[in-house]
């Protein structure tokens, strides 16, 4: 909204009014008896009522739905985690299941509904059908359809909804009798318990009859698949051997281990042979082969060897190397080493035999293998097909003992009767002491407080439209709105203008080409016409302008003049933002008590943001931007940045305020922009720098500004670009 909408709406006349609030409330008083008596009557006809109406009660029963299987009668293949999650669906079926026909057919017929007053009272023929029905134009209702009455009679009066966030069902039924109220809610619970259970030991009697056969079909094909498998095992010559395994491919494991056996020995006698024919060959005493000391005959022989080595040694110390003794020695110990060679020989000999045999055994154990391996193949294939039997014979076991399983307990719970319902009641209904509807005391109270309110409101209205409460508004004064491009200038009186040659001197106040003619001293100007800051500040607000450009030829003295319109506009409470471009940091030390803070020269050269430079005035609700701590020369040089700022500025604020100091005319025009205020802070008129701007700003032909002076209304005033003092 425009701030000349705003000073629209809290301009006022002679003529208009306000709200006399003693004038009011005095009205409540001069009506107090009709007021208290209106109230009481309406009050005891309320109770009256109230207690003609006839009390309804109603009764709840409760229901919680939960799995009831206990750990002892829950199958065996069903564990605590495959129990099905009762979900929120499922408890909205179960409330819609509750209040079904079926269920409440069955309870008028248990309870003998039928003959009850209040719900058969629907049903019963009106006194117009009764006259019918005297002349033979009525029509009977037949059975059903007094049934279906009795039917929605008693579904209107029955509520059953599920408690949020729980698996909690209430089962709430009214009526009139409050013992009827208790036994038709604990009926209704009863017979879905009841529903619950046959249902599930139909689906129970529905398994058994569907698997008897089912089992007895599964024996049959589970003897004929295992009848299978033992002909088809005699046929093929599958005789199976330690582990389940075939017999051919068990006897060629174990060949297969005797021929790895037999290898190893043969290679092992051959190494010995060997190694006893190398020593043999190279003349190397055979006696120290392991083979050869293994002997005994060897070791007996190598024991005198040893012993006539040892005579021999003796009896050389005594006797001659050719004395008998000891050449008979020497002679037996020869023909000892000579046994030797020969025993180690016939050692040679027997492990060359060992070899052989080995090697004939390798033969017929590897003719023997060869053997079996072909059986082994046969036996493998057939034995594939054998498999497939077994698996198809265990297939069908398997299926027939998880079925008679099955069967066991179905035909347990069956015979047994066990079908609890996945739900209990936990809260059954007892009779209703006091009755729901109506509550007279509260119900009363509310018609008492009610009908105050209405009568004391209507009385209110009554004063108010009447005009009795309304009262003139003293000290009205009308603000002098200005249009904005009409320019603010001080125009003589009107007896005055009238008393004026009418030369063509005297030309239009619109046309601006031509100075307007000088007025006689001895005028005076009109008292609208006033400078002061808080005139300004009308005028400023009444044009709805979004910018304000003041201009102070002479700097600071004149800028002190800026600070108190930008306080006068906040104080009135419009969201006024300061933009200091005066060249010097006064304002900011005036306002902010620090004239070092960032301000427009920072934000020109892009160096700080709008919200490092905004800062809030220490004494008023106004915001400013200050002057800032970049140089102001080089922050000039980006003032084509300056016109986006303002812009930016005025989509978050009523007005922004630019102070241009003492600017000149080429340098207003970055500031000027549609629907910008121009005002000329003056303190000291003769001041040539005064005079030469406000005459510099005639001839730019821009509009007529407003004139800031500390000077009393009517004291000073702009004329054709000149300032005009009271003589």
């Amino acid at each position: 909204m425009v701030w000349g909408d705003r000073m629209a709406q809290a301009k006022s006349t002679g003529t208009d009014v306000d709200i006399d609030m003693g004038a009011l409330f005095a009205s409540l008083w001069q009506n107090k008896r009709r007021i208290i008596i209106g109230t009481l009557l309406v009050t005891v006809l309320t109770f009256i009522a109230l207690s003609m109406v006839s009390p309804k009660y109603r009764a709840e029963t409760r229901i919680l739905i939960e799995a009831r299987e206990s750990v002892f009668t829950r199958p065996a293949n069903q564990q605590t985690d495959d129990r099905p999650v009762v979900d929120q669906e499922a408890i909205k079926s179960q409330v819609e299941l509750i209040g079904s026909s079926d269920v409440l057919r069955n309870v008028i017929t248990k309870l003998d509904l039928a003959k009850n007053a209040e719900l058969t009272a629907s049903a019963e023929p009106s006194m117009l059908s009764r006259l019918l029905d005297s002349v033979g134009l009525g029509r009977n209702l037949s059975d059903e359809t007094r049934a279906d009455y009795i039917l929605q009679a008693l579904r209107d009066r029955l509520l059953v909804y599920s408690v949020q966030a729980s698996r909690v069902i209430v089962v709430q039924f009214s009526s009139k009798d409050a013992d009827l109220s208790a036994s038709v809610a604990n009926a209704i619970a009863d017979e879905y318990m009841a529903m619950q259970q046959a249902a599930k030991s139909e689906i129970n009697t529905d398994a058994t009859g569907w698997l008897q056969p089912e089992i007895a079909d599964l024996s049959k094909r589970v003897k004929d698949a295992e009848a299978k498998v033992a002909a088809y095992r005699s046929s093929s010559d599958l005789l199976i051997g330690q582990n389940n395994a075939v017999l051919a491919t068990q006897q060629l494991s174990e060949l297969s281990s005797e021929l790895s056996r037999v290898r190893a020995n043969r290679a092992a006698s051959e190494a010995r042979a060997a190694s006893v024919r190398a020593a043999l060959q190279s003349g190397a005493q055979a006696e120290t082969l392991p083979d050869v000391i293994a002997s005994p005959l060897i070791q007996r022989l190598r024991e005198r060897q040893v012993q006539l080595n040892n005579d021999i040694a003796d009896l050389s110390a005594s006797l001659l190397s050719g004395h008998p003794r000891i050449r008979a020695l020497r002679s037996q110990l020869a023909d000892l080493n000579n046994q030797i060679r020969l025993e180690a020989r016939k050692v040679l000999a027997s492990l060359e035999n060992e070899a052989e045999t080995a090697r004939l055994r390798e033969a017929e154990l590897n003719r023997s293998l060869n053997q079996l391996k072909a059986q082994s193949s046969r036996a493998g294939e057939e034995e594939v097909e054998l498999r497939a039997l077994e698996r198809e014979a265990t297939a069908q076991r398997q299926l027939l003992e998880s079925y008679l399983t099955r069967y066991r307990e179905a035909s347990s719970r069956t015979d047994r009767g066990y079908m609890p319902a996945d739900a209990r009641i936990f809260s059954r209904a007892d009779r209703p002491i006091e009755p729901y509807f109506p509550k007279k005391v509260p119900m009363t109270l509310a018609a008492f407080v009610a009908s105050l309110l209405i009568l004391s409101i209507g009385t209110l209205l009554h004063a108010l439209f009447s005009g009795r409460a309304l009262r003139p508004v003293s000290g009205a004064y009308e603000v002098p709105a200005r249009p904005i491009d009409q320019p603010a200038i001080m125009s003589p009186p009107v007896a005055a203008v009238a008393a004026a040659p009418a030369t063509e001197e005297i030309q239009s106040a619109s046309d601006k080409s031509a100075p307007l003619p000088i007025m006689p001293e001895t005028l005076q100007p009109i008292e609208t016409d006033h400078t002061s800051v808080a005139i300004v500040a009308d005028r400023i607000m009444a044009s709805g302008a979004a910018r304000a450009v003041i201009v102070s030829p002479e700097g600071d003295e004149a800028s002190a003049l800026t600070i108190l319109l930008v306080r006068e506009l906040a104080d009135r409470g419009v969201r006024v933002i300061l933009v200091d471009m005066t060249g010097s940091p006064e304002i900011g030390r005036s306002m902010l008590d620090n004239g070092s803070l960032p301000g427009i020269t920072d934000l020109l050269v892009s160096e700080k943001h709008f919200s490092d430079v905004i800062h809030l005035d220490h004494y008023s609700q106004a915001e400013i931007i200050p002057l800032g701590n970049h140089d102001p020369v080089k922050a000039m040089q980006s003032v084509g940045r300056l016109p986006m700022i303002l812009t930016a500025l005025q989509s978050a604020y009523d007005l922004v305020v630019v102070d241009g100091g003492p600017s000149t005319v080429s340098e207003l025009k970055h500031l000027l922009a549609e629907g910008t205020e121009l005002i000329l802070g003056v303190v000291n008129p003769d001041d040539p720098d005064v005079t030469a701007t406000a005459k510099a700003v005639y001839d730019a032909r821009f509009l007529e500004p407003n004139l800031l002076t500390p000077f009393h209304p009517g004291e000073l005033w702009l004329e054709a670009g000149r300032l005009v003092r009271r003589a």
